[in-house]
């Protein structure tokens, strides 16, 4: 089993930054891919960002550059830095991970609000 903690959601500013942080802890020899995903009330999670342990990243079409994904393996921590933030990125960001199984955190709130 492999626990996802998550921490760094709150309230920011439009145009504003946040970091997320995501400490993994259990199995974690088994992962290779981990990530940050996000989801409106009564929608489904979108994914908005990857990074494998290799370093590989991806992101969905609305980042558009403004969110970094990065990991420190030593802390076994992935992070998204969220900048040039919108209205419309208010939502519930979970942290995963894909090895025997793909896990999920509990989720943060990032609200980007005036």
């Amino acid at each position: 089993q492999v626990q996802l903690v998550e921490s760094g959601g709150g309230l920011v500013q439009p145009g504003g930054s946040l970091r997320l942080s995501c400490a993994a802890s259990g199995s974690i020899f088994s992962i290779n891919r981990m990530g940050w995903s996000r989801q409106y009330p009564g929608k489904q999670r979108e994914l908005v960002a990857r990074i494998t342990d290799g370093g590989a990243t991806y992101y969905a079409d609305f980042v558009e550059g403004r969110f970094t994904i990065s990991r420190d393996n030593t802390k076994n921590t992935v992070y998204l830095q969220m900048n040039s933030l919108k209205p419309e990125d208010t939502a519930v960001y979970y942290c995963n991970a894909w090895g025997m199984s793909v896990y999920w955190g509990q989720g943060t709130q990032v609200t980007v609000s005036s």
